[in-house]
């Protein structure tokens, strides 16, 4: 049965307080100010390069030099010219214009243009599907 006997209130009491100044706050200027007037001691630290950039624009580092250094030739690989000349014998035997034959590989005619002017990087799919449009061997020749 509720409400029998003396009722009391056994609770604790709830302090609520303001967070700890985090480092930011400490640093505010209106903060240093109020330590300095009242004497408490103030350590101010100078970072090394702090507010300029002169880690990345200082001279040459390890990086920079291997890359001057480096002699490796690192442009793609293109169409060679004999599966240029392939694809467009290859399509003029089936009398289809470039557009026709993407529609037919589900691609855009771009990509036949840059095909058959060397400009493409050849992808294995791209050529797949070629080969099963124009029924001519593609692949394999170098």
């Amino acid at each position: 049965m509720a409400g029998v006997g003396p009722m009391t209130q056994d609770w604790e009491p709830v302090v609520i307080r303001k967070k700890t100044p985090n480092a930011a706050a400490k640093r505010d200027e209106k903060t240093v100010n109020a330590a300095r007037r009242s004497g408490a001691e103030i350590e101010s630290v100078r970072k090394h390069n702090a507010g300029t950039n002169k880690a990345a624009s200082s001279g040459t580092s390890l990086n920079t030099k291997r890359l001057d250094d480096d002699t490796e030739n690192l442009a793609h690989e293109r169409v060679p010219t004999e599966l240029k000349k392939a694809i467009m014998q290859a399509r003029g035997e089936k009398k289809l214009t470039q557009s026709q034959l993407a529609q037919l590989i589900n691609e855009k005619p771009q990509v036949i243009q840059e095909y058959e002017s060397g400009k493409a990087i050849p992808n294995q799919q791209i050529l797949i599907k070629l080969e099963r449009a124009l029924g001519a061997k593609l692949r394999g020749k170098k």
